[in-house]
């Protein structure tokens, strides 16, 4: 059977060849190399890769003539994406129209082109989504679009048949500015493959301006105006290194990060948030979530986050808001995020682009000059163009000023001529014209042969002759015409130029991921830490520290810059309390609040966070004081409370377990909490101080413990018009923090007085007089008790006490203190 089937074929062959057709007998190996070298050819040549000159592959280059050639211009109304398409298939580009629309969509996207060339209308897709179909979105060429094809008519380019030879379109385009550089480019071609990173368009243009000039400038001169690349998206670039080896050899790896914002989480009273506000090039929020999303439900390797939500929308931008658990250091889970999800991500950097034909891989340096060269015979072209366009128009001119210098021999020559061509002929001979002059004077109409036309014609005539002037100059002198190229681009990067968006992170790539690492477990140790607050409503914990060491530190430091007027003992874990003057209770976390900054040997509060980021304050509501929750509030009597009409209260610590927020007094109308302190045990003194210079002591066991509803009892005795400027719980045998004082000020006079010189009452009682008021005083602007007493501003900046005074009755000294707060020093213990 196999034997006849040959013999078939070969009687078949005999008979072809007997026809006189021509038979080749070519080996398959042959047949197949040479048919795959020419397919890999044509997608290297005429898809896959970027000329380095224009910086566009065949398809986009095709979209913009087209576009251009159409009108679709910046000036003028969009029009559909699908007729755009349609007009690039069927007459320069025989592909497919999804493909040619995709490559259309890449250049209106901002999030992958620092210049996009075309300006859409619609939906053009996100870095997670594609985009709406082309019958959906309008498009046309951008302002930056026509720098790269604005002097085609010009005679600037080579031009080539399209694919069926019915049309001509350009073999490149002018390009006005480095646009592979500034857009960066990407494609797989046949065994090969390219990937360029975008740049700055402002700093592109600087280190080709200073090429022209420098043509021996060295890679890091030009690194001074190009630093590193600059991603349409933002965010951080690290090893730069690594971006000195890409500018020099055409290939590296260099790294990206996102940009995060690490704070407190809006609205949930001090808890931590990571917010992504840039992410990096080419990677979307969803991306990023579902990396998060795998990794902590499957894989288990990130743990610490509470919750993660897409906030990003048009107004404020990428907006990605990561909640860590109660407990965890955002710090170390920013590393793991980094580690584990595309929030940070590698580019690899591989300049091949197409040079006179053939695939190269350039350095920084080799793409400008590539670049410059091109514009160099770009304007060069132009140059001739527009000097052979102005010295046709001056020949005419020429001849028809020699016609209007004699213009009724020309008239009369014509009338007295037979036809044209003797007309013609009789202009040439007479008024020794060309050919070209004496047939545009013939269709000159009469009325441009007026006395003003000459005038204007005498003009154009003169600026004629100095245009050609400095075209000649251009054409005969390559310095004029570097400065020409440098002065262009210098207008380009004003006009188009815009601010850096990425930041850079010098080093080797390496040395910088090992020191971004941050010390320390994902985990916070639950370790001793006090929580302080300050006179002016500012909230600090001090650093967690073990017991070993909060005892060595223990009278080391003291607090700076700011009054103490309440302090507790948690851990960093923890939690407190929140009391404010609308007798309200808030439950707040100890972890996200700011760590005091050690400043030789004390602490400063100026690092603190207003009490009003903790918890949601009504408009006159302040933090009034703070108590301990958990171990460190046990055999404590409770939460002492005086209000500003001299009520008392005692708050058993039975707090609510599954509410963050309660009352811990009920309140008269008109009536407010002005002091809130932590009972040690029922042996504190409980103090009132009146604005009419009335001090009252008396045993913290004389007031009843009462739940979280009761209103309290009657604390002190207020005559009219008096309120309570003070209220606080006294220890008397604290040899640690020294003697309680007493501070009292009316604006005018400050007095520092002994406690002890301060007999106790009974509670309910007017209490003895603190202050003897002088001539124009009438009431205590200020009034505080405690142990090492000091004075601040309301801006936190400290004022000096005068010394003390025995004097329980005295009027103090004279100092002007203005807004005045006073409090007490703090121990680190």
């Amino acid at each position: 059977m196999a034997r006849r089937k040959d013999d078939r074929a070969k009687a078949d062959l005999s008979a072809f060849d007997q026809a006189g057709a021509r038979v080749f007998d070519n080996p398959l190996v042959t047949e197949v190399s040479d048919s795959y070298l020419e397919y890999a050819f044509s997608v290297i040549h005429s898809r896959a890769l970027p000329d380095a000159r224009d910086g566009l592959k065949p398809v986009h280059r095709r979209i913009l003539w087209s576009m251009y050639e159409q009108g679709h211009r910046p000036d003028r109304g969009h029009v559909k994406s699908a007729r755009i398409v349609g007009d690039v298939m069927g007459k320069y580009h025989p592909h497919g129209d999804t493909a040619i629309y995709d490559a259309m969509v890449r250049l209106a996207q901002d999030f992958s082109l620092n210049v996009p060339l075309i300006d859409g209308h619609g939906n053009f897709g996100s870095p997670d989504d594609g985009p709406a179909a082309a019958r959906y979105t309008e498009a046309r060429m951008s302002r930056e679009a026509m720098l790269l094809t604005g002097e085609l008519g010009e005679d600037t380019v080579d031009v080539e048949p399209n694919y069926d030879g019915s049309l001509t379109q350009p073999t490149v385009l002018p390009a006005a500015f480095p646009n592979l550089l500034v857009n960066g480019a990407s494609g797989i071609a046949v065994g090969m493959a390219t990937n360029m990173i975008p740049h700055n368009l402002g700093e592109v243009v600087q280190a080709a301006r200073w090429l022209i000039n420098h043509p021996d400038a060295t890679l890091d001169k030009l690194m001074e105006f190009v630093p590193g690349p600059d991603l349409p998206t933002g965010g951080l670039l690290l090893g730069l290194d690594e971006v000195r080896r890409a500018y020099e050899t055409g290939r590296g790896v260099v790294r990206m990060r996102g940009r995060v914002e690490i704070g407190p989480l809006e609205g949930s009273r001090g808890r931590q948030a990571i917010t992504v506000t840039e992410l990096p090039y080419g990677v979307g929020a969803e991306k990023v979530i579902a990396a998060i999303t795998n990794e902590v439900n499957k894989t288990k390797r990130l743990t610490g986050i509470a919750d993660v939500k897409d906030l990003t929308d048009r107004e404020n931008g990428t907006r990605l808001v990561v909640e860590c658990k109660v407990g965890v250091n955002p710090q170390a889970l920013l590393a793991d995020l980094y580690r584990l999800t595309p929030l940070e991500q590698s580019f690899g950097v591989n300049n091949l682009v197409l040079v006179d034909g053939q695939p190269r891989t350039l350095g920084l340096k080799e793409l400008l000059e590539v670049f410059l060269s091109h514009r160099y015979e770009v304007v060069t072209r132009r140059s001739s163009y527009r000097k052979r366009k102005r010295e046709e128009r001056l020949h005419l001119v020429d001849g028809l000023l020699i016609a209007l210098l004699d213009i009724d021999r020309v008239v009369k020559l014509i009338r007295a001529s037979e036809d044209a061509q003797a007309a013609k002929d009789g202009l040439m001979q007479k008024f020794k014209l060309s050919e070209i002059q004496a047939t545009y004077i013939l269709d000159t109409p009469l009325r441009r042969l007026t006395r003003y036309d000459r005038l204007e014609l005498e003009a154009e005539q003169e600026k004629l002759r100095g245009e050609i002037a400095e075209l000649s100059k251009i054409l005969d002198d390559p310095r004029v015409l570097r400065k020409l190229v440098s002065d262009e681009l210098a207008a380009v990067g004003k006009q188009f130029g815009a601010e850096r968006r990425t930041t850079l992170v010098d080093g080797d790539l390496k040395e910088v991921l090992a020191a971004s690492v941050p010390a320390g477990p994902l985990e916070v140790a639950d370790d001793p830490c006090q929580v302080i607050l300050s006179a002016t409503g500012l909230v600090a914990r001090t650093a967690a520290e073990s017991e070993e060491a909060a005892e060595a530190r223990r009278r080391s430091g003291r607090v700076k810059h700011d009054a103490v007027r309440a302090v507790v003992h948690s851990t960093a874990r923890g939690r407190v309390l929140v009391v404010t003057s609308a007798g309200r209770a808030f439950k707040i976390d100890v972890l996200p609040l700011p760590v005091l900054p050690e400043q030789s040997g004390t602490v400063s509060l100026r690092g603190g966070m207003s009490a009003a980021e903790l918890v949601p304050l009504e408009p006159g509501e302040t933090v009034v004081g703070l108590a301990p929750l958990g171990p460190s509030a046990q055999g404590s009597p409770g939460l002492a409370l005086g209000t500003r009409q001299g009520v008392v209260k005692v708050c058993a610590p039975d707090w609510p377990v599954r509410s963050d927020e309660f009352e811990v007094i009920s309140l008269r109308d008109g009536d407010e909490v002005v002091g809130a302190t932590w009972l040690t045990d029922a042996t504190d003194t409980l103090a009132f101080v009146s604005s009419e210079a009335s001090l009252l002591r008396f045993p913290a066991s004389l007031v009843r413990p009462q739940g979280a509803k009761g209103g309290g009892m009657a604390g002190i005795s207020l005559p009219a018009g008096a309120r309570v400027v003070f209220f606080g719980a006294v220890r008397t045998d604290d040899a640690t923090h020294g003697e309680p004082m007493v501070v009292t000020s009316t604006g005018a006079t400050v007095k520092v007085t002994p406690f002890k010189a301060y007999p106790a009452k009974g509670r309910a009682t007017g209490g003895v007089r603190a202050q003897r008021f002088l001539k124009g005083e009438t009431d205590l602007s200020v009034a505080w008790i405690g142990p090492r007493p000091v004075g601040a501003t309301a801006n936190g900046d400290p004022v000096e006490l005068p010394p003390a005074d025995p004097r329980r009755d005295g009027s103090g000294f004279a100092v002007m203190l203005g807004p005045t707060v006073v409090g007490h020093h703090v121990d680190r213990d």
